[in-house]
């Protein structure tokens, strides 16, 4: 039996990008992420193998780093084009409503066109894409622990029925008509 271990956090979350000095600068001022260190190598650590590669990680907030790769000796990046262009993205927290607006208006400030906000009941969020073509959304919690504990309870119930039907289940219809979960017995 292997033995059991503790995750404490995510250390980083790696995406390439097309020039590290241009996504340095936008993550920066744009969305106000510290640059926090930066590593260049010709050989891959962890195959040894020729790739020369600029990594650069970005302070995302609260331990959380946001780190991208340029690699000028590949093919030019590209995306999966299987997959629609709002599924894959980056979610970042905001802590109030207002923080999210001021989001909005310092990335629109910067020429960045921002969709939303957006209300999906327990959280609002604002969507963009950064100079690589990354999906970049900032989300503010606004959904009451009634809601949440809710959504909790019939996650499972909600999972069974999407892997049986391939059909959006309706557990949580209530929140997206504004109400309040229902009551329990």
């Amino acid at each position: 039996m292997a033995e059991e271990f503790t995750l404490s956090g995510v250390h980083h979350v790696a995406y390439r990008c097309r020039d590290a000095k241009e996504t340095v600068e936008f993550y920066r001022d744009v969305m106000g992420m510290p640059f926090d260190v930066a590593f260049a190598e010709d050989h891959v650590p962890s195959t040894g193998e020729y790739d020369p590669y600029m990594h650069v990680f970005l302070d995302a907030g609260n331990g959380n780093i946001l780190a991208f790769f340029e690699l000028p000796n590949q093919p030019e990046m590209g995306r999966d084009e299987k997959t629609p262009k709002w599924v894959q993205h980056l979610a970042f927290r905001v802590p109030t409503m207002d923080d999210l607006l001021k989001a909005k208006a310092r990335a629109e400030a910067h020429g960045v066109e921002v969709l939303g906000p957006t209300d999906h009941g327990i959280f609002k969020s604002i969507y963009f894409f950064d100079p690589n073509g990354h999906r970049v959304e900032l989300a503010c919690d606004c959904g009451t622990k009634e809601q949440m504990d809710e959504l909790r309870r019939v996650a499972p119930d909600m999972l069974e029925e999407w892997s049986r039907t391939k059909r959006a289940p309706k557990h949580a219809a209530w929140l997206h008509a504004g109400d309040p979960p229902p009551k329990r017995s």
